[in-house]
């Protein structure tokens, strides 16, 4: 992790169990904090004080440590002082700061979602943002805590649009922009729903059925530079379904529409383990095919290092789109 440490970089996954031989279990630090997860079985009761007395006989630097069980069953989050693995420890609930390339992002073990507030990783899709959005517009949708649209902001992007429909996520984004000196002028944060928004600017119908008449913010058609694309697997709401893994040109379409027609780039994220990269990219490229933009150029980008692959098929998919 020293080439990461030599960048500024303090977030990072210290053991990724599907590589490890322990599926459903992973470390990873943020700043401070050490996070640990289960996402199938919990750990037994006494494995979580082992691990911790383990790392901190590894690990020289002070820390902070929280154990999360995200599998079937009760979550749970465990600290040193916790004896009820249901409650939250005074320590999980603590907000800090992490860095990433010498970017501030604040992070919590525990908060009203699940997942953490920065996705380690997506951390190669924000390597290739920072290094080439700068003077860009910029959309970012599905933003989540506005990770990638801070990147693309300290790159020197014209402006950033940051779309989520989760206000909490979207305090935690405004928090990013705070902390690492963005300006608001160039760095929006529209609190709606994706798909209307993207249909919009697009130049295409919102969407949404005269039936349900659900109030949403309006928009002119408008082009971006760069249009980021980081959907959850799956949601469902008044304006249609998320299905990363059965209709992913559904939210395609509207994305490459919205980018600048000559030179303008997606990046696109799939997260489905079991939707192929090959395949997917093939689809997308008909899809843009039949919408009227064709893909001039696909760079796929590899999650990093502390991500591996032991098939070489991460389950993770990023790829730039250039139309």
């Amino acid at each position: 992790m020293e080439n990461l440490r030599a960048e500024g970089t303090d977030a990072y996954r210290l053991f990724h169990g599907i590589s490890e031989g322990r599926p459903g279990l992973t470390i990873d630090r943020y700043g401070s904090l050490l996070l640990m997860q289960t996402f199938r079985e919990c750990l037994g009761p006494a494995e979580p004080d082992v691990i911790e007395t383990y790392l901190r006989e590894k690990i020289s630097e002070a820390f902070v440590f929280v154990y999360n069980h995200r599998g079937p069953g009760k979550p749970t989050a465990v600290g040193r002082s916790d004896d009820d693995r249901h409650r939250p420890s005074p320590e999980s609930l603590v907000e800090r700061t992490c860095r990433e390339f010498g970017l501030k992002y604040v992070i919590r073990a525990r908060h009203r979602g699940i997942d953490p507030w920065l996705f380690l990783d997506l951390r190669a899709g924000r390597r290739y943002i920072r290094q080439t959005a700068g003077g860009c517009r910029v959309l970012n949708l599905f933003s989540y805590t506005c990770t990638a649209g801070i990147c693309a902001a300290a790159a020197g992007a014209a402006e950033v649009w940051n779309v989520d429909f989760a206000l909490t996520s979207l305090k935690i984004g405004r928090k990013n922009a705070s902390i690492n000196h963005i300006r608001n002028d160039r760095f929006r944060i529209i609190e709606e729903d994706c798909l209307p928004v993207m249909r919009q600017l697009a130049g295409l119908p919102p969407g949404v059925r005269r039936s349900q008449r659900r109030k949403f913010q309006r928009f002119d058609p408008r082009q971006f530079d760069l249009v980021i694309l980081d959907p959850p697997s799956w949601s469902k709401g008044p304006f249609g379904a998320v299905d990363v893994a059965g209709d992913y040109q559904g939210l395609f379409k509207p994305a490459i529409l919205a980018a600048r027609p000559s030179g303008g780039r997606i990046i696109a994220t799939n997260h489905i383990p079991s939707v192929e990269l090959n395949s997917w990219v093939d689809a997308l490229k008909r899809c843009a095919a039949k919408a009227g933009r064709p893909i001039r150029s696909v760079k796929p980008i590899t999650p990093e290092g502390d991500f591996p692959s032991f098939d070489g098929h991460h389950p993770l998919k990023i790829v730039v789109f250039e139309v």
